[in-house]
């Protein structure tokens, strides 16, 4: 895979962030607005520079460039976005002034007070306001004891329901099996039937994998889903303990186990080459995967055969109650500790609501942040019309994962559920003893981040 479809989902490794561990779209006004603080320059017209921590292939230098234009009294400082050294610029007095972060995992940053509360600029901004937002922002809020509510201290770029499903409709048709449906969910216990009957084994190796779930990437997400779908909670009330042996989480738990025994998909156990589904769904060598709208992205370039066969599903099901949430839903914040605040905001306006926002929301690569955008979504393409039509109905069942601020969310999760998971699916444990073992270090993860935090 290219540098740009590695980087622009790698929801294992970048989840792990400390702070995490959207009226006609706006154009040329978005960068230049008041925000009803200072402008862009400090007394006697001296250049503010902005310090940014970003990536480079979506924060790019063509946008840098034109934000300078449009805002002569402000230059940027571009940092290459990097976990570690973020936490330790965070910790110092040297924090940047606009940051990447994800929605999902940001009550930890929050409670310890890492990031500027937004609601001063959205309240004052003439072109990004808190009724331009869609729901899925509503994860960067935070009232002190929980996310959903409160003031706002991170915006969504971009975003996706990560767990509905991309497959290719041949392989379904070499296999004699009925296409998924793209208006109604499947079942868990359903899709790894279907799994089973589309995967291809030759000479002890798979030929076809029927199904990928991007084990490697994220499993507390969507683990997480399948016991909210359940009618299951992952925390207690005040978000201090866990409990992965409740028969929602026990069910969960179990269909991971299943679904790596059979076989039918890339696990730590049979990884897929590069760690990730897109290869083998490409080469045909996957009939399903459990990937985000955005996953559609990919296909652009690609040979009619490919453009011509895939198709955007649901996210499948496990219980009675239908939730398809974002697993991430990455954005920006502004540090607390930032120097340039003011100047950072009209960034974050540009940014989010301006140029850099509209080429997003027609590049296929995730669903806009703001209501005003979603038009704006590509249909060119027979493929892109179907995932667009399957991803609208999709939005009513968003819903949001719930998030602890005395844990990070996947990147503290997914080790633990990594290990226990494996020894259930190598015999070594039941899937009760993996239940027990990941409550008891999840709980120990939790006892130390509210001794931390206090």
């Amino acid at each position: 895979m290219s540098d740009r479809r590695m980087s622009r989902r790698h929801l294992l490794a970048s989840s792990a962030l400390t702070v995490g561990a959207a009226a006609a779209t706006p154009l040329l006004g978005a960068c230049s607005a008041s925000s009803g603080r200072s402008g862009g320059t400090s007394g006697g017209g001296k250049v503010v520079t902005l310090t940014v921590m970003f990536k480079s292939d979506e924060l790019t230098k063509e946008h840098i460039a034109d934000f300078e234009s449009r805002n002569p009294g402000i230059k940027i400082n571009f940092i290459e976005y990097d976990g570690t050294r973020l936490n330790a610029m965070l910790a110092s007095n040297e924090a940047p002034d606009f940051v990447r972060g994800a929605a999902v995992g940001s009550a930890s940053g929050n409670a310890q007070e890492l990031a500027t509360a937004l609601d001063p600029y959205l309240d004052k901004s003439s072109v990004l306001r808190k009724e331009h937002l869609l729901p899925v922002n509503d994860s960067f809020r935070w009232d002190g004891r929980r996310i959903g509510q409160g003031p706002f201290y991170g915006i969504v770029k971009d975003w996706s329901q990560d767990a509905t499903l991309w497959y290719n409709r041949a392989l379904f048709e070499e296999a004699k099996i009925e296409p998924l449906s793209t208006t109604e969910p499947v079942s868990y216990d359903e899709l790894l039937e279907i799994a089973k009957k589309l995967t291809k084994k030759s000479g002890g190796k798979t030929q076809v994998y029927g199904l990928g779930v991007e084990w490697a990437w994220n499993l507390w997400a969507p683990i997480s889903t399948m016991i909210l779908q359940q009618g299951g909670r992952l925390y207690n009330a005040d978000l201090t303990e866990t409990d992965m042996t409740t028969p929602e989480a026990l069910r969960a738990l179990k269909w991971y186990v299943d679904f790596a025994q059979a076989g039918v998909g890339p696990t730590p156990l049979d990884p897929a080459p590069d760690g990730a589904d897109l290869s083998l769904f490409l080469a045909r060598r996957m009939a399903i995967t459990q990937d985000g709208y955005w996953f559609g992205g990919n296909f652009v370039e690609e040979s009619d055969e490919i453009k011509n066969n895939v198709a955007m599903a649901p996210a499948p099901v496990m219980g009675d109650k239908r939730i398809s949430p974002t697993y991430v839903g990455w954005g920006a914040f502004i540090p607390a500790k930032a120097q340039h605040k003011d100047e950072a905001w009209k960034l974050m306006e540009y940014y989010m609501a301006g140029p850099p926002s509209e080429e997003r929301a027609k590049s296929g690569w995730g669903i806009p942040a703001l209501k005003s955008q979603m038009s704006l979504m590509p249909q060119q393409l027979p493929y892109q019309k179907q995932a667009y039509e399957t991803q609208q109905a999709e939005l009513q069942y968003a819903g949001q994962l719930p998030d602890s601020p005395y844990i990070g969310a996947a990147g503290a999760w997914n080790p633990v559920l990594d290990k226990h998971l494996q020894r259930a699916v190598k015999k070594e444990i039941t899937v009760e003893a993996a239940g027990k073992a990941i409550t008891d270090e999840v709980n120990k993860l939790l006892r130390q981040g509210k001794e931390q935090i206090g």
